[in-house]
């Protein structure tokens, strides 16, 4: 069921075409946040579903992510769920997750997709109000429009 509730997170899939190769894009929502408003982790779904992702996207799932981006973290942890969400999955495949990219700089996050060259495929944490952005600036004519309420 949790496996379930991660896969159905897994809101957009982008695969960026022209006539070089570029890596599938993954988008997802961070994990689930606590009911307290001040506190900037993860409640004890939200970690679960990091854990769980760990499977989803690990190295034996056949998604390939050699690259993972997540919002850049303030020095209060604010921003910090999407980093939290991906942590372990990046701990597991080695990669260092890149939170370079503030939570409303879609460009950025564009830009750096757009740029990478490296092995694998992206997978990309960020908040639900700022995917629809991060598709537009990919070049989707239709942006998924992401509730607020899941």
């Amino acid at each position: 069921m949790l496996l379930q509730s991660v896969l159905s997170t897994l809101c957009f899939c982008l695969a960026i075409a022209s006539a070089k190769s570029y890596p599938t894009v993954y988008m997802i929502r961070h994990g689930e946040k606590p009911r307290d408003p001040k506190d900037h982790g993860l409640a004890s779904d939200g970690i679960k579903r990091a854990q769980c992702l760990r499977h989803v996207f690990g190295q034996e799932s056949g998604y390939n992510i050699g690259y993972i981006m997540a919002p850049h973290v303030k020095k209060n942890g604010a921003h910090g769920r999407a980093f939290e969400t991906v942590l372990p999955l990046a701990k597991d495949l080695g990669l260092t997750v890149d939170t370079h990219c503030k939570r409303k700089k879609v460009k950025c996050v564009a830009k750096t997709i757009r740029s990478y060259d490296g092995p694998g495929n992206i997978l990309i944490a960020w908040r639900h109000s700022n995917m629809g952005g991060i598709e537009k600036e990919l070049g989707a004519l239709e942006p998924i429009e992401y509730p607020d309420g899941r």
